[in-house]
């Protein structure tokens, strides 16, 4: 009886240590968005991105991804454009600081790239967004790269226009290594 005992233990603890995902820290992010604006591109960035990372390539189960952005860090190389931005009409950086995402569900795609199914807080908005990425890994470090594009109007985000294109492009790369 012992022996059972013993050996279902050593299964429970094998299988716990099978179940946790990696966990990586963030050494450098880079969060890009385009946007056209009187019919050229607006190139911008975002600064300051934090957050949880528990990922394993092989598994979709047990991942989490949790990361927050400076929304006060946003830039587009113009400060006066930058400062209107930062407005309440758009940003409002003064009563909504960060901007966050959180990963809800992950898929594999056959392609060996994934699908992260995330809760986009902007504002005071929260909306589901799907984006497709991939990750490449040399053991203890990692590349997280993704696209998406979000209606800025979903989260208030300034007014209709017809000279503000509706949707922005987002476009994030993550550098992180083992913890």
């Amino acid at each position: 009886m012992k022996t059972i005992i013993i050996a279902v233990i050593v299964t429970l603890i094998t299988l716990s240590a099978q179940a946790q995902n990696t966990e990586w820290s963030i050494t450098k992010s880079s969060v890009k968005f385009k946007i056209k604006n009187a019919g050229f591109n607006v190139d911008g960035s975002l600064g300051s991105l934090t957050g949880v990372i528990k990922f394993e390539e092989t598994k979709t189960i047990g991942n989490n991804i949790d990361v927050t952005i400076d929304s006060k860090t946003l830039s587009t190389n113009n400060n006066k454009r930058d400062e209107h931005l930062r407005k309440a009409e758009y940003f409002d950086v003064a009563k909504y600081p960060k901007i966050n995402m959180k990963a809800v569900l992950f898929t594999k795609e056959k392609d060996g790239t994934y699908k992260g199914f995330f809760k986009l807080i902007l504002k005071d908005k929260t909306k589901d967004v799907v984006i497709p990425f991939t990750f490449k890994s040399t053991g203890i470090t990692g590349i997280f790269k993704g696209t998406f594009t979000i209606n800025r109007l979903d989260y208030g985000v300034g007014e209709s226009s017809f000279i503000l294109n509706d949707f922005a492009t987002i476009i994030i790369e993550l550098i992180v290594i083992k913890k």
